[in-house]
C-alpha cells in the first residue's frame, strides 16, 4: 500500500506539474521528484520483500495493509510538508514578503 499510495502521489503530482510547466512557479518539480524517489524506495523494498517470502507478498493481512497505508500517507504528508516549506522559502510570487513587510 505505501508503493501504491506514493505512486498515485506521484503520478497526480506529474500531471500537474506537467499542465502547469511552461510558466510553474509553484516549484511542483520539487514535489515530483519526492514523490518518484519515495515510489523507486517502496519498489525496491517490494522486490526484496518478495525475494525474501514468495508469493505471500501478495496476500497481506488487513492490519498490514492499513499500517502500509497510514505509512504511505504520512510519506505523502511529509513530502508535501517540506514542499511546503521550500515553496515559502522561495517565495515565488513575493507573498510572504509583502506580508512580513507591510507598512
Amino acid at each position: 500500500m505505501t508503493l501504491l499510495t506514493t505512486i498515485f502521489a506521484a503520478i497526480i503530482c506529474t500531471v500537474l506539474w506537467y499542465i502547469n510547466a511552461p510558466e510553474s512557479q509553484m516549484n511542483t518539480g520539487i514535489l515530483c521528484l519526492m514523490y518518484w524517489g519515495a515510489s523507486i524506495m517502496w519498489f525496491v523494498d517490494a522486490v526484496f520483500e518478495y525475494v525474501e517470502i514468495g508469493s505471500e507478498y501478495f496476500t497481506p493481512a488487513p492490519i498490514d495493509m492499513l499500517n502500509d497505508f497510514y505509512l504511505g500517507l504520512s510519506v505523502v504528508a511529509l513530502g508535501l510538508i517540506i514542499w511546503l516549506v521550500v515553496l515559502l522559502i522561495k517565495d515565488p510570487k513575493g507573498v510572504v514578503k509583502a506580508v512580513l513587510f507591510k507598512k
